[in-house]
This record gives structure tokens, C-alpha cells and sequence, in this order.
């Protein structure tokens, strides 16, 4: 497994982490899941308040108690759930995040959260005000850093300017370069890393029967298949090729990549020490799999 610092902070993360929101009901194959994912080199675990209602922090509390020093920790706030827990509202406001920040630490059985992001936004938030709660929340010790998670160009720039951010969450794979046309070099000029989820792209850049995603048409996906296969090997599968990609962007730090059997945690943990993407390897998939742009949030 390969390590990095994480952005500008002092968090040192495994290449490939576990994005816990693909946890299943079964609390016992859960915790041989992270168990799992922490012997084969992973310290990266990533959740949401909102994932399963608080649950799947819940689980990862249980599970890792006791390994605590070991992980990184993330989490994310933003998404109130309403009183009869079946629908959620955004809220960004500062006092609403600092409630939300302790449930999540009892959850998580834990003082403090490694890295507590904001999950979503829009440029009508009080861009400020949520700013000011995660430094108050940074001074206080309960939290170390903090980022976003957005797909949106125009609430990134902003909260670039304004915060200092540790992480950007964003959705990015072969069929999903719209962070090419400008967010990574935003954030790779600014040192602020890129952490990445949907990197197979709904299971549709490994084996799921071809269907027309985001702008792409059926038959574009099905072209994107066969070049991601027509690149891999015994020594590199195609779901290994697809997080290679990935991971071949200065900007990108480390990919949540979720598992919900030993089988997908095993090639997932086991593509960071895969041989790297060649330039010619790399110049194909983009020759093969056209690139696109935000037409929204500019």
C-alpha cells in the first residue's frame, strides 16, 4: 500500500480507503470487512452522518474501537434528517454542524475526527458562517482539519479563496473527466488534495451490463469497458486499471473505494501496488473515452 500526507495537513492516508457507506446490515461481516481492509494496508475510513441514519458511523465506531490511533478518520455533515427520519434537509448552518459534530463523535466512539467534511453546497450557504463553525471546531479539538465534498466548480473556488481547505471529495473516473477541464489543477496548484469516490463508475467501468451514464450513451460505456480490458492483465484487472487511472492525476490523493465482500476488498487494497498506468496507457483510455465539462455550476 502507498501513503501520502493528505493536502497540506499532517494526516499521512493510504492510497486506496474505505468508503464504509457500501456496508451492508450484517454488523459481524462489517467489522471482518474493516479488519480486513486494515490488514491489507488501509487507514483511510470514510463514513457520513447520513449514511444508514448514523448507523454506518455507529458501525465503524464498534468495529475499530480500539485501533483508534492507527486510522484516519473522516466524516461529513450537512444533511439534517427531519424528526421522522424519512426524508433530510441541507443545512449548513454553523450551529447545526456544531450539534451534528458531537452525535457524530458518540457514534463514531472517538474525541475527535480526523478529517470532518461538508457534504455538498451550493453558493447561496452561508460560505462563512459554515467556515467559521469548522475552525471553531479545529480550535476546540474535536476536529483536526476539514474539507468538502463537491462536484460543483463554482462552490469549489470559493470555498479555495476563502477556507483553508484540506480536501475536495469529488466524483471522478474514466467516464467522469469533468474535474480535468479545471478543478484539479485548482486544487493541485493550492495543495489541497483531491479525494476521490465513483471511480468505477457504478461498477460500470468493471462488469455491469452497459447503460448510458451521466452523457454518455450505452455504447460509449461499453467502449470504455473494452478499452479498461483491453489494458488489463492477469497482473491487473480491469476494476485495478480503473483506480489506476485515477490515482495517475498529480492532484489525486487517495480513492474511497467501497466493498461489500472480502473478494472486492482484496483488488481493491491490492491496486495501489499494481504497476502504474504507462503515458501510452493512459493516452489511450483518453484517446478512447471522451472527456466532458460541468454545463451547470460554472
Amino acid at each position: 500500500m502507498i501513503y501520502y500526507k493528505l493536502g497540506s495537513s499532517e494526516l499521512t492516508v493510504s492510497e486506496i480507503a474505505f468508503g464504509a457507506m457500501s456496508l451492508g446490515d450484517s454488523f459481524r461481516q462489517n467489522k471482518r470487512l474493516l479488519h480486513q481492509a486494515y490488514d491489507r494496508g488501509i487507514n483511510f475510513f470514510d463514513t457520513a452522518d447520513l449514511y444508514q441514519q448514523g448507523e454506518n458511523e455507529r458501525t465503524l465506531g464498534r468495529a475499530l474501537k480500539g485501533m483508534r490511533q492507527r486510522l484516519v478518520l473522516a466524516t461529513k455533515v450537512g444533511n439534517e434528517w427531519a424528526p421522522d427520519g424519512l426524508s433530510w434537509t441541507w443545512n449548513p448552518r454553523k450551529a447545526y454542524i456544531k450539534k451534528a459534530v458531537h452525535a457524530s463523535l458518540r457514534r463514531l466512539q472517538t474525541d475527535y475526527i480526523d478529517l470532518y467534511q461538508l457534504h455538498g453546497g451550493t453558493l447561496e450557504d452561508p460560505i462563512d458562517e459554515t467556515i467559521e463553525a469548522f475552525e471553531e471546531l479545529k480550535q476546540a479539538g474535536h476536529i483536526r482539519y476539514y474539507g468538502i465534498s463537491s462536484i460543483r466548480p463554482n462552490v469549489i473556488r470559493e470555498w479555495v479563496k476563502r477556507a483553508h481547505l484540506t480536501s475536495v471529495m469529488m466524483q471522478y473516473s474514466l467516464l467522469d473527466r469533468r474535474p480535468e477541464e479545471t478543478c484539479l489543477d485548482l486544487l493541485s496548484q493550492a495543495n489541497i488534495a483531491v479525494f476521490v469516490r465513483g471511480a468505477l463508475a457504478k461498477g460500470l467501468l468493471v462488469d455491469k451490463e452497459p447503460r448510458a451514464y451521466l452523457d454518455h450513451t450505452a455504447a460509449e460505456v461499453a467502449k470504455a469497458q473494452a478499452a479498461i480490458s483491453h489494458i488489463s492483465s492477469d497482473a491487473r484487472t480491469p476494476a485495478q486499471t480503473a483506480l489506476q487511472f485515477c490515482v495517475a492525476q498529480d492532484a489525486v490523493t487517495a480513492i474511497a473505494a467501497g466493498a461489500s465482500t472480502l473478494e472486492q476488498l482484496r483488488a481493491n487494497a491490492s491496486a495501489s501496488d499494481c504497476e502504474p498506468l504507462t503515458a501510452d496507457e493512459l493516452g489511450f483510455l483518453r484517446e478512447e473515452v471522451r472527456s466532458g465539462v460541468y454545463e451547470k455550476f460554472r
